[in-house]
This record gives structure tokens, sequence and C-alpha cells, in this order.
């Protein structure tokens, strides 16, 4: 891993160079999700049984070999050992409990015009989420997805997950029993987000897709947005760990180790004012490396984009994390509390030497679809309000049209809307009387 130190004079070049991370769209990846999506919007069905059995090397016949029922779920989640089941409802129900919490209420006031003024929230009738199904199975996934969106109220949740040669995870079937999932369709790529988002024969349109994907994924998600929402179009996974030396080195080597072993190009950084602190870190990653399954995974991610950047105190620590504004921070310090107040831009915060990361990922409670490179600046993880929305309520009295009435002409005849401003004049001077 590279050795950064805040006291070098090309410091901030050398952190900008780290977070470098080519976003710009492919060309040819756009090109090719505009086809596919193009051909789903015009020949529906055909068209996402062709590019599933060309991309995933399945054989379906018609989109009913890639329909599961509530019955195929139920089966799958019966086909796990006890402590599996019992984990996936755990983890479901601490997720929902979480989430409830975060559910809006309307509101409604009356101001000194007797003018009602308030807030409607409704949930949105259908969602897509998407679920990857490439390097490995991620039941977590399914339940960050859809449970938020089953405790906001939606109706219907569509979940899409590719079956590369057919082959279908037990597990993400559960979680999608599990976490309440009205129906699942065995596709993924451009072609199910575009599906998704027009509609098919066989598959909903829905209101909003979140969820996950690959380089095609997020092209198409680009694409379609507008036509539907999305929540986000992800990066690859980060984690930051400020450590102050008070939590056991190995700890913290498979704390980067966590998410380092997502992807080749996902960043892990450790931050410390304790250089033979952090030289522990490295013997552990050295000692513990062997060990993992993914090796080659982590040792490419670490090369590519980790670092250890030494500081001179944790004041400092905090304001270089707020500018990297990590997808996940974990405060591995002596009382975490003290250093919170300081921390303003991060997807999700951990705190203390026990809460590691990956409890957050799969049964904490808290969402873990997290915003990535740099957005935790100015967005948020995903939860029960990115399936409502708003509406705003106005009923304005006779009393109140009188008032508002006068306003509004003035600023109308000031934009040169003179509808607009005959529209509130109308309703002047009228009998006060009505209520």
């Amino acid at each position: 891993m590279k050795y950064l130190r805040t006291q070098d004079n090309d410091f901030q070049n050398q952190l900008t160079a780290l977070q470098a991370f080519e976003t710009a769209q492919n060309p040819q990846v756009d090109q090719t999700v505009a086809d596919i999506c193009a051909q789903v919007q015009m020949r529906g069905d055909t068209a996402v049984i062709e590019y599933t059995n060309r991309f995933d090397h399945t054989q379906a016949a018609s989109m009913a070999d890639l329909t599961l029922t509530l019955d195929d779920l139920k089966a799958a989640f019966d086909r796990l050992a006890p402590t599996v089941q019992s984990a996936l409802q755990t983890a479901a129900a601490r997720i929902e409990s979480y989430h409830q919490h975060q559910k809006l209420s309307s509101w409604q006031y009356q101001d000194e015009t007797g003018t009602v003024l308030g807030q409607q929230i409704t949930a949105l009738d259908k969602v897509g989420i998407y679920v990857p199904g490439g390097k490995a199975a991620y039941p977590s996934s399914v339940m960050m997805n859809a449970i938020p969106a089953h405790v906001a109220g939606v109706n219907e949740i569509i979940m899409v997950v590719p079956t590369p040669q057919g082959e279908r995870s037990d597990i993400v079937l559960a979680a999608a029993y599990v976490a309440g999932v009205t129906h699942v369709f065995t596709i993924g790529g451009a072609q199910a987000i575009a599906a998704l988002a027009y509609g098919t024969e066989t598959i909903p349109q829905v209101d909003k897709i979140t969820g996950p994907g690959n380089a095609y994924v997020a092209a198409a998600k680009r694409r379609v947005f507008g036509v539907v929402g999305i929540d986000m179009v992800a990066g690859p996974s980060e984690i930051l760990v400020i450590a102050d030396g008070s939590t056991p080195a190995q700890w913290v080597a498979m704390d980067l180790f966590s998410q380092a072993e997502h992807d080749e190009i996902a960043q892990a950084i450790l931050i410390t004012p304790d250089e033979d602190y952090a030289k522990e870190v490295e013997q552990q990653i050295a000692q513990l490396i062997d060990s993992m399954p993914r090796r080659d995974i982590i040792e490419a991610s670490l090369a590519n984009r980790g670092a250890i950047i030494l500081v001179r105190d944790l004041p400092e620590a905090c304001d270089i994390a707020n500018y990297l504004a990590p997808e996940h921070l974990e405060l591995s310090v002596q009382q975490p509390e003290q250093w919170l107040s300081k921390i303003r831009h991060a997807g999700a915060i951990f705190m203390g030497r026990y809460t590691s990361e990956s409890l957050g990922d799969y049964c904490a409670g808290p969402n873990h679809v997290l915003p990535t490179s740099r957005t935790a600046r100015y967005a948020s993880p995903l939860g029960v309000y990115d399936f409502q929305k708003r509406s705003s309520l106005i009923q304005v009295s006779a009393q109140g049209a009188q008032v508002l009435g006068e306003i509004a002409s003035v600023l109308a005849h000031g934009e040169g809307l003179t509808a607009h401003a005959r529209a509130a004049e109308l309703r002047l001077h009228q009998s006060t009387s009505e209520q």
C-alpha cells in the first residue's frame, strides 16, 4: 500500500491522485447500452430473451423460463440450512426495525389567514430492484433494497437478478422471500434495466430502479433516468479507517480486506497518527493475505488504490475524511463519540473498535446502499424516503385569497404573466364569509 504523509509538500496532489478514478462514460459501453435499451423498448420480451441467452449463456425459450413464482422463492428458503434461514430472518427483522424509524408522515397547519398548508406523503406504486449475480451472490443487497420499499408501503417490488449459465442462488431467492419481493425475473444487465424502465409484455414498468451493477447496468440506469427514477450510479466500494492505535492491528487489516475483496478497483485507506501502528497493520496485511480466498482481488485493490495516510493528529484525520467523503468510515478510536461531530461527509459511520464495517453490510440495521466516489458530500444512504414522495397541500381560505392574491398579482405582473395575475385578482374582494 502507498504511504502518504500530510507533512509532505505535495500531499494534496498525492491525495488527489489517489482519488482519481475514471468516471467518464465509456462510449462503446454507452452505444451498446443504447442499442439494448432501444431494442427492449421496441421488441419487449423477445429482446429480453435474446440478450439474456446471449450474455448469460442461458437457453430460455420464453419469459416463463425467466420468471420465478413465490412458491419458487419459498422452496429456495426451505432448502437452506436452519442456521442460514435464521440469519436471514434476524437480519431482515433488524433492517426493517431500523427503517421503520425513517417513515415520513403527512402534516398540515393553518396560518393566520385561515389558509391550510401541508404535505402529503405517498409511496411509489412499483419499484424495481437490481441484484448483481456475477462474481458473488448478494442476499444482503436483496434485503437492503426491498425492505425499505416494503416499509415505505410500495405495493409491487420487482426483482431482477442475472443467473449466468442458469445457475440460481438459493440464498438470494430466499432473501427475496423473506424481504417480501413480489416478482422475480432471472435477467440482468442493461436489458433488465430497460425492461423495468419501459415495461414489456411480461415485466411491469416501474416508477424507480435501485441497486448496483456493472458498467452496463450503470450506463443503462443513466440512460433511463427521467423515464423512471434511480437511486444513484454507484462507483467502486470504499472503506476509510481512522485508527488511533487502540484497535488490534489484525482487526483493522481485515476491515481493509473486507472492501478490497469486492473488486480490483475498490478502495481501502487507513488514516492514523501513529506510524508504528501503521507498520503493524501492514505486517498483518502481509501475514493474513495468503489465507484469503480472494487474495488476487485484494492485492490488486490495495496496490492500485489502497493507502496508509500518516497524519499529525486525529483532528487532521477528520479533515481528510471529510475531503474524501468515503462510502464507509470506521472511527476505530477510543471515545468515537468525541470525534463524531467532526465528521460531516460519510455514507455510513462505524463507531468504535467492535463495529466492523461488515456488520453494517449484513445485519446491523442501517442500509448498505451508500454514496460512493465522494458523493457523500451531498448524497445519503438508500432509505424509506427513496420510496416515498411528497405532495404539497394548499387550501386557501376566502380571507387568505385577499392577502395572497394581492402579492401574487404584483409578482405575476412583474414577470409579465397576465393570466397568472388575473387568476389571482378574480378572487379578490369576494365575500370573506366563505369558509
